[in-house]
C-alpha cells in the first residue's frame, strides 16, 4: 500500500449532538481553522469528516504573511509548526538565465512575507487547539449523505462508520470538504472555470545533498519545473508532463530517478510522495446558498503558481466565522452573511487570475512563447512594482460590510488594519491583533476612543460586542487619557507613522477596517458601523 495515503489519528468516536449552531463538514486545515475561530467565539459547533486522522501526505506548501496572521487569530503561536522563510523567488531560463527575481524577504504585519511548511504538522497543531473548546465537537468517520434547508435551519443526514444514520439539525452548515465537496453537489452548485491542459508530477523528498533556501521556477520549455525548499530537510519538485506521457508511467521509480538525477536521484533521496495532479482554476458562482456556506477548495481551486490555495481557504474561515457568531448571538442581522460572498468572491477570483497569469508567463512549453514571455519579464526586472510582487491583489474588498471610502481617511475601509508590535500597561509585548482580540473594536489613535461618545451610543456599541482600545505613540502610554486598554506602538508604524493623533476606527473581529473618522465624529462612526450590522430581529 502507498504510504502517502496512510492516515494517523486518535479514535474519537463521540456521541453526535442532535442539534448544533454550526455544522462544519470537512476537517482539513480550513475546517480546523474555522472550528478554532468558532470555538473562541463561543459558537456550539460540530465538525465531521468521513475520514479519520490527518492525511499524512504533504499537499499545500506555501503560506504568506496574511495566512500566518489568520493562523495567529486561530491561536497558533509562532514556532508551533516548522516553517522556512523564503528570501526570494527566482525564474530561470536556458535562454536568459535568471530572468526574474521576486523579493519575499522581511516581514509584513508581524509575519514573514512567505514561508514554506509541512501541511500534516500544521493540521495536527490546529486539531490540538480545537480540543480545548468544550463548545466544539469533532466526529471523524462520519459522512454527510444529504441535507435539506428551511427558513430556520439545515437538517443533515449523516452515516456513521457502523452504517447507521443520524439526523443533525444546525442553524448553519459550512462545507469545507475539499475540491470534490459533497456539500457543493448537494446544493446544486457547479464549478466555473476549466482545468489546465497539463498534468504535473509532484515529488516530495528528504535528504538533498545541496539544498536550496528559496523557491525557483526552472522555466525550460522542455520540462518546466517549480522547485522549492520545505522544513526539516524537505524539498518539492513539480514536473510538467507532456501530452504523450501517461501519469502511471511518470510515477514509476525509473522515471522519478531520471527526473531527480540532477539532485542526487533516488539512491540519495527519501521520497515522501509522488503523484500526478492536474492543476485547476475553478470557482463556484456563489459562496453561499441559504444557510449553507462553502469555504476553501469546496468553493475555489487555485493553481499553485503563486502559493495561494490554502491561503484563500484561511481567508474564507476568518471572514465567515465572526459573522456567523454575531448573527447567532443576536448582535447582527442575518443579512450580513450576504457580505461573505460579496467580499470573498472577487478577491478569490483575483488570486486565481494572478495564478493563471503567472503560470502562463513562466511555464510555457513552446520555445517561441517562452522566449517572448521570459524576455518581457527580464525587461520588467528593474521595476520595483514587479519585483516586490506589487501585482498581487491587496487584502482589501471592493464591496461588503464596511462604510464607503472617501478622501481624507487615514485608513482604508474594507482593508486589513496594519498589525504592529505593541506594549501594554503591564509591560507585556504582543502583536496588535492579540491586543484587539476577537471583538468588534473601537480603536482610538492617540486619543480615548469613547471620550466623545454619547452614553447611548456607547451602550449600543457594547451590546453589539464592542470594546474600546487605544493605540498610543511609544513613550506616551501614561499621557493618554483613560478609556479602554492602552497599547504603545513600539515601532511607530501606526502612531504617529500612518494615523494622525485624534483618529478613531471601528475594526471588525477579522481585523478589517469597518469605518474610520476624526475623533469628533465618533458618534456618527459608531452609528454607521451599527447600521451595517443591522438590527438583529429586523
Amino acid at each position: 500500500m502507498d504510504d502517502s495515503h496512510v492516515r494517523s489519528g486518535i479514535d474519537l468516536a463521540p456521541a453526535l449532538p442532535k442539534s448544533v449552531e454550526v455544522l462544519v463538514v470537512g476537517y482539513g486545515p480550513v475546517g480546523a481553522a474555522l472550528a478554532n475561530l468558532l470555538g473562541q467565539l463561543g459558537v456550539a459547533a460540530l465538525v465531521i469528516d468521513k475520514s479519520r486522522g490527518v492525511f499524512m501526505a504533504p499537499r499545500a506548501i506555501a503560506l504568506d504573511n496574511e495566512a500566518l496572521r489568520i493562523l495567529q487569530m486561530t491561536g497558533v503561536k509562532e514556532g508551533a509548526f516548522a516553517t522556512v522563510a523564503i528570501p526570494f523567488v527566482r525564474m530561470l531560463s536556458p535562454m536568459f538565465g535568471e530572468f526574474a527575481r521576486f523579493n519575499t524577504s522581511g516581514e509584513t504585519d508581524g509575519h514573514p512575507k512567505l514561508v514554506t511548511f509541512y501541511q500534516p504538522e500544521l493540521e495536527r497543531v490546529l486539531r490540538g487547539l480545537v480540543a480545548q473548546y468544550a463548545n466544539v465537537s469533532v466526529a471523524e468517520g462520519v459522512e454527510l449523505v444529504d441535507l435539506t434547508q428551511t427558513a430556520d435551519g439545515v437538517t443533515a443526514n449523516v452515516r456513521l462508520e457502523n452504517g447507521s444514520m443520524q439526523e443533525i439539525k444546525a442553524d448553519y452548515l459550512v462545507g469545507a470538504d475539499g475540491a470534490s465537496s459533497k456539500v457543493r453537489k448537494l446544493i446544486g452548485q457547479e464549478f466555473k472555470g476549466q482545468s489546465f491542459l497539463q498534468d504535473w508530477l509532484i515529488v516530495d523528498a528528504c535528504g538533498v545533498e545541496k539544498p536550496i533556501d528559496h523557491v525557483e521556477f526552472i522555466c525550460d520549455p522542455k520540462r518546466p519545473t517549480p522547485h522549492m525548499v520545505a522544513p526539516c530537510g524537505r524539498e518539492r519538485w513539480e514536473f510538467m508532463l507532456h501530452k504523450r506521457e501517461e501519469p502511471r508511467s511518470m510515477e514509476a521509480d525509473a522515471k522519478v530517478e531520471e527526473l531527480l538525477a540532477p539532485w542526487g536521484g533516488l539512491s540519495k533521496l527519501k521520497i515522501e510522495r509522488k503523484a500526478v495532479y492536474r492543476f485547476h482554476a475553478r470557482m463556484v458562482k456563489e459562496f453561499s446558498q441559504g444557510r449553507v456556506h462553502m469555504a476553501g477548495d469546496a468553493a475555489h481551486i487555485t493553481p499553485p503558481f503563486v502559493g495561494q490555495g490554502l491561503v484563500a481557504g484561511l481567508r474564507d474561515a476568518a471572514n465567515l466565522a465572526w459573522k456567523l457568531a454575531w448573527v447567532l448571538r443576536g448582535r447582527a442581522n442575518p443579512a450580513i452573511l450576504q457580505s461573505y460572498n460579496q467580499e470573498r468572491w472577487h478577491h478569490a477570483w483575483s488570486m486565481i487570475a494572478l495564478a493563471r497569469f503567472m503560470g502562463a508567463m513562466v511555464m510555457p512549453s513552446n520555445r517561441l512563447v517562452a522566449f517572448v514571455n521570459h524576455g518581457t519579464m527580464r525587461l520588467l526586472k528593474s521595476f520595483p512594482f514587479f519585483t516586490e510582487l506589487g501585482m498581487k491583489p491587496l487584502p482589501q474588498f471592493k464591496t461588503g460590510l464596511f462604510a464607503s471610502r472617501r478622501r481624507g481617511l487615514a485608513l482604508c475601509n474594507g482593508a486589513l488594519v496594519p498589525q504592529v508590535w505593541v506594549r501594554g500597561g503591564d509591560g507585556r509585548i504582543v502583536l496588535s491583533d492579540d491586543a484587539l482580540g476577537n471583538s468588534l473594536a473601537l480603536v482610538g489613535f492617540g486619543c480615548n476612543p469613547s471620550g466623545t461618545l454619547s452614553p447611548a451610543a456607547r451602550a449600543r456599541f457594547e451590546a453589539a460586542g464592542g470594546r474600546f482600545v487605544q493605540i498610543a505613540a511609544r513613550g506616551q502610554h501614561a499621557s493618554v487619557p483613560g478609556g479602554g486598554e492602552v497599547w504603545e506602538d513600539l515601532a511607530g508604524t501606526l502612531m504617529p507613522g500612518r494615523v494622525q493623533r485624534g483618529w478613531v476606527a471601528v475594526v471588525r473581529p477579522d481585523k478589517v477596517v469597518m469605518a474610520n473618522a476624526p475623533e469628533g465624529e465618533t458618534d456618527a462612526l459608531v452609528a454607521a458601523a451599527l447600521g451595517l450590522l443591522g438590527e438583529p430581529g429586523a
